[in-house]
């Protein structure tokens, strides 16, 4: 509100200044106008709320001319060009206190703001309004905001950090909290659930953890509520019910699980609702039969099961139709029928209809997707329907009486002749490094099958970017582009929802995969467009390659290219899925940037194609001649490498017919990206070999294993890791990128990690020694009990490292952990878990039933992670720490302290007291209990992954720290052994190393081991 206008005072006062002179009537006018006109000076900004903007323009880095007075309605503090999405204002508020006038509101929207957010804003004391929205702000939220009577508070599209105050639980007239797309943590408080007056709460895109607390349900009058991309857990809750008033809710790419409730068939007055990556729940439909007015209705990769119910044909306003991902039977309903009218936007795809696709459908000009199921009845000419994508749809898989797109994984119809190829996605054609990289810059992609001229590959392209129907599918750099040779990136396609690239009739054989990335629509200019995260999953074959990627963070920046390559068997078709799982950012630099994005893929074969080259060229008589000629040269060849090779052969025994489904290198390769094992290249040394830092052509940084060709132990551990390790892939296991076999070479190449391994970043020389704070030791070890769990339990093949130790683990740039050295790694078969014949492993790791039995179960691992989680907290070596002549190992001065109460004093002193005491003693706790003496007392890998994220409880383990006596005796001896032996030491840079000892499980004492190089004392 403000002053009384000008014109209005004058009418109200004209009737009785008609008596005056005309001196005095100007004189009053004159008087009249000052008070109506804030310029003339009567009334002015209260002088302490000026002191508090001159601060806060400070912390804000904001330019305002305070020679104006800021409620003059100047140009500089109120912007005549502000719209609804850019604003510089600041309004006042003239009528409360005579005189006086009071900030009421302050919009600094996409002004680009490099500051932190201030305090002082708590000085305004009228403020009502406050949006930061879309600026590079950071900080975090302060708690003395409270004290204002905010209705509206935005900073949407910052960095802020930090966790939401308790105390804004206590704004009771805030209506709209918008804290969406920054960097916030921790858990929602319960606190706000008592601002009842709340109408929208948008959290989406942080990293809030957690369940949603009860007392949201107090929050009666909300009527938008957004939580996606957050790593929220817990059931959905019967709570929501209670929103009554609600018209949107989004809940996509969270850790929640199902079922939907009961009471989520009270909202009523809902419009849009989206719900996608739930955990769990009961594979039944949700109870949506009362939400006439629903007009956006996303239900995506729910595991929802069972037939399309017909209630859906009966929301007449329905927009956007998405229940792709699920598994979904029968047919099409009747009811749907009555979408025809309405539906914009419906996405059926990667379910299992079947009956007939419904004649509306097929002949439809909007975007629909009905691809990948199973359907019957008559089908159309071929997938070239402008707005229907139909690839995929039908159940028929063998014979020709169909098109070939049609067909479950798009068979070739003849014979297959293509090897290769290559696409410059989002763009024109261009030639790079001697390749002609094929056009695809269609722009069309909501519900779009295209194949290309050439034949050779296609692409499948489903979803509508949310809150913008102008979205693109291809895009151009925004962001300058840091790289030689750019031509493959200054484009992209890009996609809101799942992306399929195919190559097709590819002859049959091992394939490198390239992927070619570069962000181009974020920036690295510390302005809004800065602070945008994009995430996505990407698929080779059906097998997740890639999780949660994020283009500019593994590319180490904006307009940097990243490379990833990948191996992988093709037999006529192949496919690489990108799909967006819900999380990332979603409105910056603007709403509907979203989901994946690629620049290039180029596919090329791992062995000598069928060219179709110099076919009937030569006559038979010809042909004859240089078959026998051959035959002739071949014999004698053999006949020397059979005198040449005799010795090798029974040497190499091991490596025949070893099928490795790996990538693979030459020696070449490897002897340039490693300077010729360069000695200032070595960055470590393992049992059996060194490792070597080295670099690719395309600058890809890589991690060059080197084992021993005169070991027999080198070649079984050889076979075993690339056996292991290629079966498998995870974000918390090292992933191998191929092998070499050449002459006596055996050689691994893995991604390269930065911070090397654990043990030298807890207790390697100092000033190898990384400052690790609290919150990143918990990340190391819950991604180590992450990587367990997966081999454990979730991998296809169920396996036993049997040496988790901190030399094992080791650190990419950001510090997550990544478990490496499969070597003595064994399938987990549950009938044969004794092993009477060799036992292989690190003393002061190994599980006692297994070092003193042979007793192994995936319960030795949990053990050994358990010695490791010990020393996380402690920042000890379990081997080398003896407090006491007593005690041999760190892990019976923890038995001791656990018996006094006193067990937060393992916890490192580097920490000080930056650590939270009760998290600290859960870690303890469960370190003491996954390395209780009984392996049945243990937990399981995913149980502890439960109780580091705080799902289950820790039980505090009541541990009797004794063995047998016969073997106790024994078990000393092996410790004696190795700490008589221990003689740490850096190679190079690399990683901790210990000495060697190995045994035999079935009889004999252990004796130093003087073949290989050291392991970790180890037992072999």
């Amino acid at each position: 509100m403000r002053a009384m206008g000008r014109d209005e005072e004058v009418k109200h006062f004209s009737a009785p200044l008609r008596r005056f002179s005309p001196t005095i009537l100007f004189s009053v006018l004159l008087v009249l106008s000052c008070f109506g006109d804030l310029r003339c000076g009567a009334q002015k900004l209260a002088q302490e709320e000026v002191q508090a903007l001159k601060v806060i323009a400070s912390k804000l880095r904001k330019h305002w001319d305070f020679s104006v007075d800021p409620c003059s309605r100047d140009a500089s503090w109120l912007d005549p060009t502000s719209s609804k999405d850019v604003a510089s204002n600041l309004t006042c508020e003239c009528n409360a206190t005579p005189g006086v006038c009071h900030v009421t509101s302050i919009l600094l929207k996409r002004q680009n703001l490099t500051g932190y957010l201030p305090e002082e804003f708590a000085n305004l004391t009228f403020l009502s309004v406050l949006d930061l929205s879309r600026n590079y702000l950071n900080g975090s939220l302060p708690g003395a905001w409270a004290s204002l009577p905010l209705v509206q508070l935005s900073i949407l599209g910052n960095r802020v950090s930090g966790s939401i105050p308790e105390e804004f639980g206590s704004i009771s007239t805030l209506q709209n909290l918008t804290l969406e797309d920054n960097q916030l943590q921790g858990p929602i408080p319960a606190a706000l659930g008592n601002l009842v007056n709340l109408s929208r709460l948008f959290l989406s895109a942080n990293n809030f953890g957690g369940d949603l607390p009860d007392s949201l349900g107090n929050l009666k009058n909300l009527e938008d509520f957004r939580i996606d991309g957050n790593p929220i857990t817990g059931k959905i809750p019967s709570f929501i019910g209670n929103w009554t008033n609600l018209q949107r809710l989004d809940m996509q790419g969270t850790s929640m699980e199902g079922p939907f409730p009961s009471t989520f068939g009270r909202l009523k007055s809902i419009t849009e609702l989206r719900v996608s990556d739930l955990k769990g729940g009961d594979g039944k439909f949700p109870p949506l039969q009362n939400m006439k007015n629903m007009k956006e209705l996303v239900l995506r990769n729910l595991s929802i099961s069972g037939q399309l119910p017909d209630f859906i044909g009966d929301m007449s306003k329905l927009k956007v139709l998405d229940l792709s991902f699920n598994n979904l039977t029968g047919p099409i309903p009747g009811s749907f029928d009555g979408l025809a009218k309405s539906i914009d936007y419906m996405y059926l795809t990667n379910n299992k209809l079947d009956g007939a696709i419904p004649g509306w459908i097929l002949s439809s000009q909007r975007n629909l997707d009905v691809s990948y199921n199973s359907f019957t009845g008559s089908a159309p000419a071929n997938c070239r329907q402008v707005n229907v994508n139909l690839v995929s749809s039908f159940s028929s898989t063998n014979g020709n009486s169909i098109a070939s797109c049609l067909r479950r994984n798009l068979p070739c119809s003849g014979k297959a002749k293509n090897y290769n190829l290559f696409i410059n996605c989002g763009g024109g054609k261009v030639t790079v490094d001697g390749h002609e990289y094929e056009d695809d810059s269609s722009p069309l992609g909501p519900s779009r099958y295209f194949e290309s001229d050439s034949g050779k590959w296609a692409y499948s392209s489903t979803g509508d970017f949310v809150g913008n129907d102008k979205g693109e599918y291809v895009t151009r750099n925004a962001s300058m582009l840091n790289m030689t040779n750019p031509k493959l990136y200054m484009t992209a396609r890009l996609n809101p929802l799942s992306l399929k690239y195919y190559g097709l009739c590819l002859q049959k054989g091992d394939y490198n995969v390239t992927l070619h990335f570069a962000e181009i629509m974020f920036t690295d200019d510390h302005t809004y467009a800065s602070v945008g995260e994009r995430f996505f999953d990407v698929s080779i074959q059906g097998q997740k390659v890639l999780r949660d990627f994020n283009i500019a963070k593994e590319a180490k920046g904006t307009g940097k290219r990243i490379i990833k390559n990948f191996t992988t068997i093709v037999d006529g078709t192949l496919e690489i899925h990108f799909q967006w799982l819900g999380k990332g950012t979603n409105s910056i630099p603007h709403r509907g940037v979203y989901g994946p994005l690629i620049s290039a893929i180029s596919v090329t074969p791992n062995f000598k194609p069928d060219t179709g080259e110099g076919e009937s060229k030569l006559s038979v008589g010809a042909i004859l001649g240089i078959v026998a000629a051959s035959c002739i040269v071949i014999m004698l060849i053999i006949t020397l490498l059979w005198f040449c090779f005799r010795r090798k052969q029974t040497a190499n025994s091991e490596l025949r017919g070893l099928e490795l489904q790996t990538g693979y290198f030459t020696i070449k390769q490897i002897k340039t990206a490693t300077k010729n094992f360069d000695p200032g290249n070595k960055i470590g040394e393992g049992g059996f070999g060194s490792v070597y830092r080295g670099v690719l052509p395309d600058g890809s940084e890589i991690a060059v294993k080197q084992l021993s060709s005169k070991s027999k132990q080198g070649n079984r551990e050889f076979i075993n890791e690339i056996g292991m390790i290629s079966a498998l892939q995870h974000p918390n296991l090292v992933k191998l990128y191929g092998c070499c076999i050449e002459g006596n070479q055996l050689l691994l190449v893995y991604e390269y990690m930065e911070n090397n391994s654990l043990a030298r970043a807890l207790f390697g020389p100092q000033e190898y020694r990384l400052k690790l704070d609290w919150r990143t030791r918990r990340k190391i070890c819950l991604g180590i009990a992450r990587g367990l769990a997966f081999l454990h339990e979730e991998s296809r093949i169920k396996i036993v490292h049997r040496d988790i130790k901190a030399t094992n683990i080791l650190l990419d740039k950001d510090l997550n952990a990544k478990i490496s050295d499969f070597g003595l790694a064994r399938l987990d078969e549950e009938e044969n878990t004794h092993i009477s014949t060799r036992i292989a492993g690190t003393v002061g790791y190994m599980a006692p039933e297994y070092a003193m039995r042979g007793y192994l179960t995936d319960k030795a691992d949990v053990y050994s992670f358990g010695v490791v989680a010990l020393e996380l907290v402690s920042g000890m070596s379990n081997t080398n720490y003896r407090p006491k002549e007593d005690f041999v190992y760190l892990l019976d001065w923890a038995y001791v302290l656990q018996e006094q109460g006193s067990l937060l004093e393992l916890v490192d002193p580097n920490l000080g007291s930056n650590y939270p005491k009760e998290e600290a003693l859960q870690m303890l706790n469960l370190a003491l209990l996954c390395t209780n003496p009984s392996p049945t007392l243990r937990p399981t890998m995913s149980t502890v992954v439960s109780m580091l994220d705080g799902k289950t409880p820790v039980r505090v383990p009541e541990v009797k720290h004794s063995i047998s006596k016969s073997e106790d005796i024994r078990f000393r001896s092996f410790e004696k052994m190795s700490n008589d032996s221990q003689s740490q030491s850096i190679s190079g840079d690399g990683p901790w190393i210990d000495t060697s000892i190995s045994a035999q499980s079935s009889k004999g004492s252990p004796s130093h081991s003087s073949t290989e190089p050291a392991r970790g004392s180890e037992l072999n």
